[in-house]
């Protein structure tokens, strides 16, 4: 019998166990490091950053958050995958419950007591929407017109945007790429709209307005592109679409885009249509407390110690900011900070009232013991954050910013 094959099996065994026993057990990712309550971790090693939080309460109380998954080993560019979990203890601990292949920058809301899910299939795709009767885990499948497939004409994009409910209607903004080339400079303002009692997965239901493309020239030739807009119900009881402003500038922007009261037409003057937001230049979403009167957003303001051209990049300081007419703008408290910029961010923040709280889902990027994030955009966490008695913070109740 020849043993020689035995005998170097075993030794290339030892020789295994030696360089593992001197390399140590695998590192494990450190969940104490990161502020809030970790949902999800995808480490910068994988390749898959998380992307495109969103948040609902279902009607018997639980919370429903979702991410997507971006990054040069995701499949965003052909057929997206977004990850769905499920809180039944007020976001204290999170559970996966699905995976949704075809579904990116997606918003989970609620209505007439069913979740949905609404956005592209992937990056600059076709609009889907789904449901789900079981709180999350199961969704119908949007393969035709009379069953969620809502536009399939593709280049449309957005992020995890508020879905409102406004004169009978639902009302959610889009934004669309024409021509199909480069990133924002060619993308289109708009918003898709339907009954509030109309069947949601048939196609039939949705108006689209005109999609408004923007000019180089405007905000003084600082334009660099509109994105990510808001459906947002102005004092004046009109519909608008306030979108990020993409600058050069440190002086952050938005934009507002008025919508007719039928959903069909988009417009927009450049003379009086851009508002100072503070954060303006990352995506942010705007909801109306009615209590306060106040329009609130969360968002990755730009700290004055970190002002500098190009705030679209700084993205480590998150703060309540409120307005009494989404025209001015003022930032309230900073609830989450880190004073490097280049691996930490707070950003894409989807957040609700609840009560006198606001519950917020975030993608983070930070420090996880495995050598954080692969920049402060490519986030590495998704986390869960109770930010208590909202209306009664001032910047007194700031987090530390440390000199």
């Amino acid at each position: 019998m020849n043993t020689r094959p035995i005998l170097l099996a075993i030794l290339i065994g030892l020789a295994g166990a030696a360089v593992s026993a001197a390399i140590g057990p695998a590192a494990e990712p450190r969940f104490d490091l990161v502020p809030g309550v970790v949902i999800d971790h995808s480490p910068a090693s994988s390749g898959l950053y998380i992307g495109s939080p969103s948040i609902a309460v279902l009607p018997g109380g639980d919370y429903v958050a979702s991410h997507d998954f971006f990054g040069p080993k995701s499949n965003e560019h052909q057929s997206a995958r977004t990850a769905v979990f499920r809180s039944g203890d007020r976001g204290r601990s999170w559970k996966r419950i699905s995976e949704i292949q075809g579904a990116f920058w997606s918003s989970l809301f609620v209505h007439r007591g069913a979740l949905y899910l609404l956005g592209p299939d992937r990056h600059h795709g076709n609009i889907l929407i789904r449901r789900s009767a079981d709180g999350g885990q199961t969704w119908t499948s949007p393969a035709h017109g009379a069953s969620g497939l809502l536009r399939d004409n593709g280049e449309y994009h957005c992020a995890p945007m508020p879905v409102i409910e406004h004169g009978g209607r639902l009302w959610r903004a889009f934004e669309w790429r024409n021509p199909p080339v480069a990133w924002g400079i060619h993308y289109r303002a708009g918003m898709l709209s339907a009954p509030a009692d109309a069947d949601l997965l048939d196609s039939a239901s949705w108006t689209a307005s005109n999609f408004l493309p923007s000019d180089r020239a405007w905000n003084n030739n600082d334009m660099g592109a509109w994105l990510e807009g808001n459906a947002v119900v102005a004092p004046s009881g009109e519909l608008v679409d306030v979108l990020r402003v993409q600058t050069r500038s440190p002086d952050e922007k938005a934009a507002i885009v008025r919508i007719s009261a039928d959903g069909r037409t988009a417009s927009f003057d450049p003379e009086t249509g851009f508002v100072d937001f503070p954060g303006g230049a990352k995506k942010f979403a705007i909801r109306f407390d009615s209590q306060s009167r106040l329009y609130c957003s969360l968002a990755s303001i730009v700290h004055e110690r970190h002002r500098a051209p190009n705030p679209g990049g700084i993205r480590n300081t998150l703060a309540l900011t409120c307005s009494p007419d989404l025209a001015r703008w003022t930032v309230r408290c900073i609830l989450l900070y880190h004073p490097d910029v280049s691996k930490h961010g707070f950003q894409y923040v989807d957040w609700l009232f609840d009560g006198d709280d606001i519950i917020a889902v975030c993608r983070t990027a930070f420090d996880d013991g495995l050598g954080g994030a692969h920049n402060n955009h490519d986030a590495n966490f998704l986390t869960f954050h109770r930010f208590s008695n909202f209306r009664a913070k001032t910047m007194a109740d700031s987090v530390p910013v440390p000199r």
